[in-house]
């Protein structure tokens, strides 16, 4: 039951690829004059702060007589959603004045919740007919005074909301409230007890805009020609990366392996007993399997199931599927999908480490599996028990923890497993050009730039001098309140990341040959994810110079998920390094004869 409960939810996501960017039906947004038109509130929290939410009705408004909360989603949950009846009436076509909400009085502790809310600047969100509300609970007077304990607190009281509609559809909605309006607030700075009474208005205006397109204004916001501009500077800049990096191979590695060539040539016509020199002289210990084979392998397995993951979540969001506000549908497609591809994890994972000739497949299966997964795992603990400590909306209840892991358990595992049996009887050998040595040669001392430290650094900055001017941008996105639909362009900017990481790490294998050191597996594995280090370096940049987050758990929430997110990157580039290194090393061993 539970599998084929699943399996509707992958059926549903697959479908929803191929529909309209509108996903929702027309018929179940028509409605007829005064017929109510559901509005639910959301959460409540610092503006600044995006992970810290908390419940609407956390704070002291003026909730009915019975909360009713609305079902949501995986993902909705995930994304830290938790949709209640909001307490006003919005009926289709029906203006209001000034409707009373309720008469509450507030306590001496209620002024100092909301006091609290209003000096860290707390904002709402609902949503009526599934468009965001937005609104701002009050306004902080300060008047130059820079102490605190002098500042005036405002509470906002009468929320007016704009609506558009066309024939029988809702449009557009906004709120607002009237700053300067004495009567439309109530001054909540001293310590006492206060009667509020909480009022809400309504205006209703005709729109010629269809329902089609009542979501292109949160799209085009990510648009507009400055942010356009900004953009394609970013891909010229990228593009540039990739032609120089192209052009030093070319005119550079090209050119030196001609001659290497020529010259191993000649070596093999003229003296046989010539002692052998660079990458050739290594023939025999290039292809020497690396320490840690179990380990490496499950890194290769577990970077080539996050590469295909990345790659389907652009098909996905290049459809539509992921258009503004489409609540928790992207983390609704990383969990079903990374559930789904976990069988290319346990398929490369094991047919890699059959080829190194390892023998424990299962231990390296439970090494794929646990790679990824348990420092996520790991991580998540540690972030749950922070919201749950902070009561707010990212604390995931004990309901959808049961889901996730029963998707582990009854789809990733088995697929896992299933993944790692086909590896393991695909029986496919190593293809190595040169035949390896009983014993390795010694490795020539080497310069200290060399080293592995300083050839990631080198490796990682040119990757990511590429990507950085749109990763300001990605996390405007995930860690604040701007929109991201250009999704076209950061696929052009990916497929730069890709190429500009295969060719240097290809550069810094070749280099590291011809200085006679042969131990080259592992340095490029690291050499190509280090622009993972790279991004997490760029998070330290944007939390305390670009962004005003603050508080524990906000930091928590933004360095604990982002060193997934980049271990996730390390793994992915690390194995197009790898592959990419590989196919170069079989090349150039295939092109000399080698005793």
């Amino acid at each position: 039951m539970v599998l084929r409960r699943w399996d509707l939810v992958v059926l549903g996501l697959l479908l929803s690829t191929v529909v309209t960017v509108v996903k929702s039906d027309a018929s179940d947004h028509t409605y007829k004059p005064k017929d109510q038109v559901p509005l639910y509130a959301n959460k409540v929290g610092p503006f600044q702060n995006p992970s810290e939410t908390y419940r609407f009705f956390d704070l002291p408004f003026c909730s009915p007589a019975h909360v009713k909360e609305k079902r949501e989603a995986l993902g909705e949950v995930l994304n830290g959603d938790r949709l209640v009846s909001a307490p006003y009436k919005l009926e289709f076509l029906v203006d209001k004045d000034s409707e009373l909400v309720c008469k509450k009085q507030l306590t001496k502790d209620d002024v100092a919740q909301f006091r609290k809310a209003v000096a860290k600047d707390y904002y709402f969100e609902m949503y009526y007919d599934d468009l965001p509300v937005w609104g701002f609970l009050g306004r902080v007077e300060k008047d130059g005074k820079s102490d605190p304990g002098e500042h005036k607190y405002y509470l906002f009281k009468h929320l007016h909301f704009d609506i558009s509609y066309n024939k029988d559809h809702v449009i557009e909605i906004g709120a607002r409230t009237e700053r300067n309006d004495p009567n439309s607030q109530v001054d909540i700075t001293e310590d006492k007890g206060v009667d509020v009474d909480f009022t809400y208005s309504v205006k209703w205006r005709d729109t010629d805009i269809p329902f089609e397109k009542r979501m292109d204004k949160y799209s085009h916001s990510s648009s507009l020609p400055h942010h356009l501009e900004i953009h394609w500077f970013s891909i010229i800049n990228s593009c540039v990366t990739v032609l120089l990096l192209t052009g030093f191979l070319a005119t550079i590695l090209m050119r030196v392996l001609k001659n290497d060539f020529v010259k191993y040539a000649n070596d093999e016509d003229t003296a046989d007993d010539q002692e052998e020199t660079g990458w050739k002289y290594i023939h025999g210990d290039v292809f020497r399997y690396p320490k840690y084979k179990s380990l490496f392998a499950a890194a290769l397995g577990c970077g080539s199931q996050l590469f295909i993951l990345v790659v389907f979540i652009f098909i996905l969001a290049i459809v539509g599927v992921f258009y503004p506000y489409n609540r928790g549908a992207l983390f609704t497609a990383l969990v079903v999908i990374y559930a789904l591809t976990s069988g290319i994890a346990g398929y490369t994972a094991a047919s890699f480490y059959g080829q190194l000739e390892g023998k424990n497949w299962v231990r390296n299966l439970l090494l794929t599996g646990a790679l990824f997964c348990g420092p996520l795992f790991l991580n998540f603990c540690f972030l749950n028990t922070v919201a749950i400590a902070y009561r707010a909306t990212a604390a995931l209840p004990f309901g959808t923890i049961v889901v996730i892991f029963l998707i582990w358990a009854l789809v990733t595992s088995p697929l896992l497993v299933l993944g790692g049996i086909a590896g393991k009887n695909s029986k496919t050998e190593f293809q190595a050009p040169c035949r390896t040595t009983k014993y390795p040669r010694e490795i020539p001392p080497l310069p200290w730039y060399r080293s592995t430290l300083p050839q990631m650094a080198m490796a990682g900055f040119l990757p990511f001098s590429a990507i950085y001017i749109e990763l300001y941008y990605i996390f405007a996105s995930v860690w604040g309140h701007r929109i991201y639909t250009i999704y076209s362009i950061l696929f052009i900017v990916f497929i730069i990341l890709l190429i500009v990481t295969a060719f240097i790490t290809v550069a810094l294998t070749y280099f590291q040959l011809a200085a006679e050191d042969h131990e080259w597996w592992w340095r490029s594995f690291l050499c190509g994810g280090s622009t993972g280090l790279f991004i997490y370096g760029y998070c330290l940049y944007y939390y305390y110079a670009r962004s005003d987050m603050s508080g524990f758990m906000q930091t928590s929430f933004f360095f604990g998920y982002m060193a997934c997110v980049c271990y996730g990157f390390f793994l992915m580039l690390g194995t197009v390094g790898f592959r990419a290194a590989l196919f170069f090393v079989r090349h150039i061993y295939r092109s000399i004869k080698c005793e």
